[in-house]
C-alpha cells in the first residue's frame, strides 16, 4: 500500500490535473506520480521503435491489448519527445497502471542492446513533492522583518545579475513589497477561488522572488508562471515550458528552479534532456531544489549536478533546519546534493501589502518527521497560535488571513537563497560568469552542517537569523 504522504500527494495533484489520470510508481513504493496509460520516447526513429515494440509485446501478452497503442501527441517538438498511449487511462483502480508497466518491460531488451534508455513514464514535475508540511505557509508575526533580512547594497542596472525564477506567477500586488522593486514577469493567472480564498501554492513564486532580492539586492528578477497550476506539470510539457521561459527574456545568469521529481533512475528525465543539453552550451547556472521527500533517491533536474556533463552548470540545493546545524527533516539528501542552505521557516513576501486574503490549509494526516528526528520540524509541529481555527472544530478547515510577510519551509526556498548568494558573489567580485562564481563561492566557503551523519557544505546568508528548534512532538 502506498505511504500515506504519497496518497495525499496523489489526491492533491489529481485535483489540480482533473483531466490527466495519474498513477503512483514504481510498484508499491510510490516515489513519484506519472500520467496513466502513457509513455515517452525520443522523436523520430526511437518513437517508432517504441510504438512497434510495445504493440508486438502487447499482442503476445495474455493480459494486455495492442488496440490502444498509438501516438498521443505531435510527432516532433522542441523537447524532442513523443507521447505514446499504451493503455486506457480509465482501466483499473486509481493509481494502478499495468499498461505502462508492460510497455517498460517490452523495451528492456532493446534498451540493453542500445546501452541507454528508450522509453520513460510521463512523470509529474511539481513543487508539491509530498504533503508535508501541512501547516504552511503561515503568516509571519506582526512587525517581523524578512528572514533573510535585506542585505546592504545598491541596485545598478548596468551590473545587475539576471535571475529567472520558473515557478508560479507573481501576485498582482507584488510591487507593493519594497524588495521586489526590480522584479517583473508573469502574474498568477488565478489567485483566489470563487469564495475569495487563496488557491494552493499561490504566492510561491512571489515568496521566492523576495528571497532572491533580500540576499542579492543587485539583481533583476524575472518570474515566469510556468508552474501556474498549483506548481504541477507533466514531464512532457515541462521541457517546453523551460524553453518558453528562457525564450521570453533570454538565457539569464541564474535560473532558480524549485520543482522536480524522482524517477527511480540515475540518468535524468527524458522530457527535459533537450533543454539540459542546450543549457550545457549556455553560460546560465541552473540552481535547482533537491526535493522534500526525505529521500536519498536522485531528484531531477537537481541531480544533473552529479552527472559529468552538467556538474559545472547545475547546482543542487538541500535545506537546513531552522538553526542551521543539521539538515531539515524533509530535505532530500545524498552525494548528488552539492550544497545546503537555510530552508526552514524562512520569512518573505507572499501577497504584497494589499487587502488581507484568506487561505485554507490542506489537511495532512501524514507525519514525515515523527521517527528519527529529535526536533519538532515543520512537518510535525503545527504552530497553532490562535490565528488558526480552534482545535475543537474538527470539521472546519484551518484558515488564516495573509497580508504581507509569511513563513514557509522547503528546499523550494533554500534554492533561491543559494541563487541569491551566487548573484551576490558575482556583484562583490565583479564576476560575470555565474558558473565560475558558484565554483569559487563553494571553494571559499567555510560553513558546514551535518545531514544524516554526513559533513556537508552549507551556505549561510549574512543576514539570515537562526530560529529556535522546537521540542519534538511525542509519537502517537
Amino acid at each position: 500500500m502506498a505511504p500515506q504522504r504519497f496518497r495525499e500527494q496523489f489526491d492533491q495533484i489529481q485535483r489540480t490535473m482533473p483531466d490527466v489520470p495519474l498513477a503512483m510508481g514504481p510498484d508499491d513504493s510510490a516515489e513519484f506520480l506519472y500520467e496513466k496509460g502513457v509513455v515517452l520516447a525520443r522523436d523520430g526513429e526511437e518513437a517508432q521503435l517504441v510504438e512497434d515494440t510495445v504493440r508486438t509485446f502487447f499482442t503476445e501478452a495474455p493480459d494486455l491489448t495492442p488496440d490502444t497503442v498509438r501516438r498521443a501527441g505531435p510527432p516532433r517538438n522542441r523537447s524532442g519527445i513523443t507521447r505514446i498511449q499504451v493503455g486506457d487511462p480509465g482501466e483499473g483502480a486509481p493509481g494502478a497502471d499495468r499498461a505502462v508497466a508492460g510497455a517498460l518491460r517490452a523495451l528492456r531488451q532493446a534498451e540493453g542492446r542500445a546501452g541507454r534508455r528508450l522509453v520513460s513514464r510521463n512523470h509529474v514535475v511539481s513543487i508539491a513533492v509530498n504533503a508535508c508540511p501541512g501547516d504552511e505557509p503561515a503568516p509571519a508575526p506582526q512587525n517581523e522583518p524578512p528572514n533573510p533580512a535585506a542585505a546592504e547594497g545598491r541596485y545598478d542596472p548596468e551590473t545587475s545579475v539576471g535571475v529567472l525564477v520558473v515557478d508560479t506567477g507573481l501576485m498582482s500586488d507584488y510591487r507593493a513589497y519594497p524588495l521586489l522593486a526590480h522584479t517583473r514577469g508573469d502574474l498568477q493567472i488565478q489567485e483566489t477561488d470563487e469564495d475569495g480564498v487563496l488557491q494552493q501554492y499561490v504566492g510561491h513564486g512571489t515568496f521566492i522572488a523576495g528571497l532572491v532580492a533580500a540576499v542579492a539586492p543587485n539583481t533583476d528578477v524575472t518570474v515566469r508562471n510556468s508552474l501556474n497550476d498549483a506548481g504541477a506539470v507533466l514531464e512532457s510539457e515541462f521541457g517546453e515550458k523551460l524553453f518558453e521561459a528562457v525564450d521570453a527574456s533570454g538565457w539569464p545568469d541564474i535560473l532558480s528552479l524549485s520543482a522536480g521529481t524522482s524517477n527511480g533512475r540515475t540518468d535524468g528525465l527524458l522530457g527535459v534532456q533537450a533543454f539540459m543539453e542546450e543549457l550545457r552550451e549556455q553560460r546560465t547556472l541552473l540552481v535547482a531544489c533537491a526535493g522534500n521527500n526525505a529521500s536519498a533517491t536522485p531528484f531531477w533536474p537537481a541531480a544533473y549536478a552529479d552527472l559529468p556533463d552538467w556538474h559545472d552548470s547545475v547546482l543542487s540545493v538541500g535545506a537546513l533546519r531552522g538553526d542551521g546545524e543539521f539538515g531539515a527533516c524533509f530535505s532530500n539528501h545524498g552525494g548528488w546534493v552539492k550544497v545546503y542552505a537555510p530552508g526552514e521557516r524562512l520569512t518573505s513576501a507572499l501577497t504584497g501589502w494589499g487587502t488581507p486574503v484568506p487561505y485554507v490549509y490542506q489537511h495532512s494526516t501524514y507525519d514525515a518527521c515523527r521517527y528519527g528526528f529529535g526536533y519538532g520540524c515543520t512537518c510535525q509541529f503545527p504552530r497553532h497560535t490562535g490565528v488558526l481555527s480552534e482545535d475543537s472544530a474538527e470539521s472546519k478547515p484551518d484558515q488564516v488571513m495573509f497580508q504581507g510577510l509569511a513563513q514557509w519551509s522547503g528546499t523550494s526556498f533554500a534554492t533561491p537563497v543559494v541563487a541569491g548568494l551566487v548573484a551576490a558573489y558575482m556583484t562583490a567580485h565583479k564576476e560575470r560568469d555565474p558558473r565560475a562564481a558558484a565554483r569559487r563561492l563553494l571553494a571559499t566557503n567555510t560553513e558546514f552542517a551535518e545531514v544524516r551523519g554526513a559533513h556537508v557544505p552549507a551556505l549561510m546568508p549574512p543576514t539570515w537569523r537562526p530560529v529556535p528548534v522546537e521540542a519534538p512532538v511525542a509519537a502517537v
